[in-house]
């Protein structure tokens, strides 16, 4: 690290690219097991924020593991990385004055823990999107509940890897008996307020 010299306190500031943008800066962490509805309920809102003048990113899981971590797999320590990558490349947004929307499966309290403190808890709002695994087993869209009973995936969270649901989320999302819309204008209404400037 002795030839590492950064220039964070050389560049533009985060308060100079909220006030350009007119909003402030937040991750929204939507955590939940496969096929609860994380990466289209976190589409919608993406859609609503975007159409009402907010600049927004969303980082979800497939997307990512196609690219900056195709050299990730599932082990526990992979995931553990996948998640450190995706929170650094989350603050990075969170610095250049985006509202960052990730949806990640983040199967474990010690691995959102982890993304938090990278992140900033003044800026991490977790989102738990709360649909039971009878659901989403299924609604199985992706088809990996069926391999997963079959035996033709190993680790996978819900089945045979376990899921720890946040005891205390900001945000608890029972898609169970909500259409996407409602749950959307749930989150939507939980946090507009953070994200527009006074």
């Amino acid at each position: 690290m002795e030839n590492i010299h950064p220039i964070f306190d050389k560049i533009l500031s985060r308060n100079d690219k909220e006030l350009f943008l007119n909003q402030n800066a937040k991750v929204l962490w939507f955590t939940g097991l496969s096929g609860s509805g994380k990466s289209t309920i976190a589409q919608h809102l993406e859609k609503k924020l975007f159409s009402e003048g907010f600049f927004v990113q969303l980082l979800d899981g497939d997307n990512i593991r196609s690219g900056i971590n195709n050299n990730l797999g599932f082990s526990l320590e992979d995931r553990n990385e996948n998640i450190r990558r995706i929170s650094e490349v989350s603050k990075l947004f969170l610095n250049a004055g985006v509202i960052c929307l990730n949806s990640f499966v983040s199967p474990t309290i010690e691995i959102r823990n982890a993304a938090k403190q990278i992140i900033g808890s003044e800026d991490f709002i977790e989102v738990f999107v709360n649909t039971p695994i009878e659901i989403c087993e299924a609604r199985d869209v992706k088809g990996l509940y069926k391999k997963a009973r079959a035996g033709e995936i190993k680790g996978f969270t819900g089945i045979d890897s376990p899921y720890e649901a946040p005891p205390n989320p900001d945000i608890d999302v029972k898609t169970e008996n909500q259409t996407i819309e409602e749950s959307v204008d749930q989150i939507y209404q939980a946090i507009i307020a953070q994200l527009q400037k006074q």
